[in-house]
């Protein structure tokens, strides 16, 4: 059997194992508000990591990253919709790369 294999195997098991201990041995409800809080933005937090470094070095210039990051956090600030945010990041990332 190819090590690779072996590496993809064991992988799944603890990405299994992590998900399913919580499952069979939390029956109650969580009633800690500090945990319920914690684990309420796990997933934004997660999310987060993972995508920021990708927008940063997305557009091979470091400028035109920047000025679409900020515009998306200005307009998701203002709660405009993803499709929005989206679109008018892309575009002034585009015409920054224009202008530089």
């Amino acid at each position: 059997m190819n090590k690779t294999y072996i590496y993809i195997f064991i992988m799944a098991l603890v990405t299994y194992l992590i998900r399913a201990i919580p499952l069979t041995f939390i029956h109650k409800d969580i009633k800690n508000l500090f945990i319920k809080s914690f684990l309420y933005y796990v997933p934004y937090v997660t999310l987060s990591a993972m995508v920021f470094p990708s927008i940063l070095s997305s557009t091979g210039n470091i400028y035109t990253a920047l000025v679409g990051f900020i515009v998306a956090l200005v307009l998701a600030y203002k709660e405009c919709s993803l499709t929005t945010v989206a679109f008018v990041a892309c575009l002034a990332a585009f015409i920054t790369g224009l202008c530089i």
